[in-house]
């Protein structure tokens, strides 16, 4: 009789199941994908609505196609916002945009031509554009698919939490002694309680309330030259320097189906641990106090 390893099934049955998960998951994104593409073509409802709220996001390069597709994933949304402003910091590609992007211009989207702020550019644009903030906003990325559910579930979590900024998605920030712990040990985070040590991750999906948006525009473009490749380091140090908390809006952090073809370089491969991005704009930003306010307790919401 032949000896077999012990568990050799199990592992192999363990790799199978893993290996179809994987395979199902790539299916249902390109049959995702392929029905928002048909759908461009084919719907001529309005991709705005009346929920009282602005959803802001930008595009670049090669990109450009892709942010068709997110936005068409908004629009089919149980709720639609009252605006969709798209930006676009290339002149020739604003001037050349597809014929995807103009069939949603058709339908209410917005697309401007703003300066290259970056990654800042999926809202800062906004910001400045506005005297003043009535209304919050929402900022999505140009290469995600988001569920139906995405923005009505954000703008229920802002009607019952108004003062915080609420998010799909956040890391919990760790210290390690005086200081904070590398960006990239930081683990999810698994409650719903408002806080400065949470951290939002705007590729999910982030609501900022209007006090937060008057906060950014008053610190102006200074994220130029302190925070230029990390958005979201930039917005939850004004955020907690604002005392303003951070919430994420499910104890189980949502991440949503990548659109195919994207994932070429970006910024998240920018800023990664080899480059030290975050960390390093996180050493500059963070000063003492910014630090002891993080470690002190997790803030309770203001009423």
């Amino acid at each position: 009789m032949t000896a077999h390893p012990p568990h050799s099934g199990t592992s192999l049955s363990l790799t199978s199941v893993q290996g179809l998960r994987k395979a199902l998951k790539r299916i249902r994104n390109r049959a995702l994908w392929s029905y928002l593409r048909v759908r461009n073509v084919v719907d001529r409802s309005p991709v705005i609505g009346d929920a009282p709220l602005v959803v802001s996001l930008t595009t670049y390069g090669d990109r450009v196609g892709a942010a068709a597709v997110a936005i068409e994933s908004i629009a089919r949304g149980r709720i639609k916002p009252s605006r969709i402003v798209l930006w676009m910091d290339d002149a020739v590609l604003y001037e050349e945009r597809p014929a995807a992007l103009r069939r949603l211009e058709g339908r209410g989207l917005e697309i401007r031509l703003s300066e290259n702020y970056g990654p800042h550019t999926k809202y800062y644009p906004f910001v400045r554009s506005q005297r003043e903030h009535q209304l919050p906003l929402v900022t999505a990325d140009d290469d995600i698919m988001y569920p139906q559910d995405w923005l009505n579930r954000l703008y229920e979590a802002y009607e019952l939490h108004p003062s915080s900024i609420n998010c799909h998605w956040a890391s919990r920030i760790l210290l390690t002694g005086e200081h904070l712990a590398s960006y990239h040990t930081w683990p999810n985070c698994t409650d719903t309680t408002p806080g400065f040590s949470n951290f939002g991750l705007g590729v999910s999906g982030v609501i900022y309330p209007p006090a937060m948006l008057t906060a950014l525009a008053a610190r102006g473009a200074a994220f130029r030259e302190l925070s230029p490749t990390a958005d979201d380091v930039w917005l939850h140090w004004t955020a907690l320097r604002s005392r303003i908390p951070v919430r994420q809006i499910s104890p189980v952090p949502r991440h949503f189906a990548l659109i195919p073809g994207t994932q070429g370089r970006t910024l998240m491969s920018t800023n990664n641990v080899e480059g030290s991005g975050n960390d390093t704009w996180i050493r500059g930003l963070y000063s003492e106090g910014d630090r002891s306010t993080i470690a002190d307790a997790f803030s309770v919401e203001p009423a």
